[in-house]
């Protein structure tokens, strides 16, 4: 099958490029929005038809066909098994089924880096100086101040002058936590207690600094009000807000939560707690819901490991390591297997 993307202002339009190029044969594999240009991508399959060359047409090995068909079925049977796994919602696990049956792959774990690649979209956060000050941002006890903690010692290990300021002072401990995360890597911690506070704050760091990242207080999504103080925090500090969302929570709720957080500019999540959860359907959710960029992810609770970048490649070892484990094992296999030989 030919897979084939079409982009547009509207859904109506897309899918008419769709039928225009593809025909009405076509099968509509996916769809997303852009929240940051407002487009909307279609993603189509069609099976092409059969080539005239010299030879007249092609001929497909008929004899072959079957094999690989259960060779792809069987591929479909493990992704389906590891998002049910995760409990990944069923929408998006059909998109996952219906990438991976079109693009025919035969390698569990290469089939799953290819439909991840083609469905979710991966933005790391930035390692160099950014005027545009970070903001995380995310539901009480999601992870954030230990993100920007990571991403303080990150820049400051990179040689970077970070500036960091906490608008969280209103939770017993917030500021402390953070302070001494501070003092070790001796960056002085600067307190927001009002808009306007933040915003000269961050006027006057942005003169000097190479990284400004913000701490922020613990939302409720679902609180209107509280969603207006963070939407005014972010708009007058110009910010680029990202989602600190611990893995392993519920996916309807993580869905939900982003496309409130979408709406007043969040564009990026940053999957935290990776190391004790063992259900990641919630960061798919997430992502897919709110057509959120996938940046780093928190894997330790030390400050020192860091953060690591997602990938495609990333995201399937923690999806379904085990394709990873079986193809090493294979490796190992034919290594012993050839080293044996006579020569």
């Amino acid at each position: 099958m030919r897979l084939k993307t079409f982009t547009a202002q509207t859904m109506t339009e897309a899918m008419q490029m769709v039928r225009k190029a593809l025909g009405e044969e076509a099968i509509i594999v996916a769809t997303k929005e852009d929240p940051g240009s407002k487009n909307v991508s279609v993603t189509a399959a069609v099976e092409p038809a059969f080539e005239i060359g010299p030879r007249g047409l092609r001929e497909k090995e008929d004899w072959l066909q079957y094999d690989r068909e259960d060779e792809i079925g069987a591929v479909t049977e493990k992704l389906t098994e590891a998002m049910l796994r995760h409990a990944v919602p069923d929408e998006i696990i059909d998109h996952v089924v219906s990438c991976a049956t079109v693009m025919g792959l035969e390698e569990p774990g290469i089939a799953l880096i290819s439909v991840i690649e083609h469905l979710f979209t991966f933005r790391p956060l930035p390692v160099a100086s950014l005027k545009k000050p970070v903001m995380m941002v995310g539901p009480p006890g999601s992870g954030k101040t230990l993100a920007v903690a990571k991403l303080a010692a990150r820049g400051t290990m990179n040689g970077l002058d970070i500036g960091v300021i906490s608008t969280d002072t209103v939770r017993a401990g917030g500021v402390e936590q953070l302070e001494a995360f501070t003092r070790l890597l001796e960056i002085p911690l600067r307190k927001a207690r009002t808009l306007s506070e933040l915003k000269a704050t961050v006027d006057e760091m942005v003169e000097t600094k190479d990284q400004i990242v913000i701490d922020t207080s613990g939302l409720n999504p679902f609180n209107i009000e509280d969603v207006k103080v963070l939407a005014k925090q972010i708009v007058t500090v110009q910010a680029r807000p990202v989602l600190a969302l611990p893995g392993g929570i519920d996916a309807d709720e993580s869905g939900e939560m982003a496309r409130v957080f979408a709406t007043i500019g969040v564009s990026d999540v940053l999957p935290t707690r990776i190391d004790i959860a063992r259900r990641l359907g919630g960061i798919l959710a997430a992502a897919h819901h709110g057509a959120l960029c996938l940046s780093d992810y928190s894997h330790s609770p030390m400050v020192s490991q860091g953060l690591a970048s997602l990938s495609p490649k990333t995201l399937s070892r923690l999806l379904m390591p085990s394709a990873y484990r079986e193809k090493r094992t294979r490796r190992i296999i034919k290594a012993t297997q050839t080293s044996g030989k006579r020569t």
